[in-house]
């Protein structure tokens, strides 16, 4: 989301958000909370994972130039995953008022990140039309082959 800002923009944003430290072992967010803007990896590697004690399941490692939580700087929401420090990383915490400020200063940025967004969501449906296409063909045959069985008992 952040490439369809300038570099001016990108430094802007950069000097208006929140730069922190985090140590290694540190929750940076965690599953269930509220979701209240987007963090960037500057230096460093996160792992996203849910779950609790041994139930912990690893959704993937990211690193520098990341940004977790992109939803969050648009729209309200609970994580739906806990991000953790691997190592001593670098982070800049991108509240969502502030991307807001950003979008209604830029109206072209809006205009391009909403095209952005648009294009991800119809990728998202076509994918979703493809699986539930193929539901249909499961539950045809499905119900094809209990047809055949029941009609065997008789």
């Amino acid at each position: 989301m952040l490439s369809e800002f300038s570099e001016d923009q990108l430094r802007l944003l950069a000097f208006s958000a929140e730069s922190s430290t985090v140590r290694e072992g540190t929750r940076i967010f965690r599953q269930g909370e509220i979701a209240d803007g987007g963090v960037v990896i500057t230096k460093g590697r996160v792992q996203l994972e849910t779950g609790t004690g041994d139930h912990i399941v690893n959704h993937g490692v990211y690193g520098e130039g990341t940004l977790l939580g992109e939803n969050a700087l648009l729209s309200d929401g609970i994580r739906p995953v806990t991000a953790r420090a691997l190592e001593d990383c670098s982070i800049i915490r991108i509240r969502r008022p502030l991307f807001s400020r950003m979008l209604q200063e830029y109206p072209e940025l809006a205009g391009r990140l909403l095209k952005v967004r648009a294009d991800k969501f119809k990728r998202t449906t076509d994918a979703l039309e493809r699986i539930g296409r193929r539901l249909s063909d499961i539950d045809r045959l499905s119900a094809s082959i209990h047809k055949k069985e029941g009609g065997l008992e008789d």
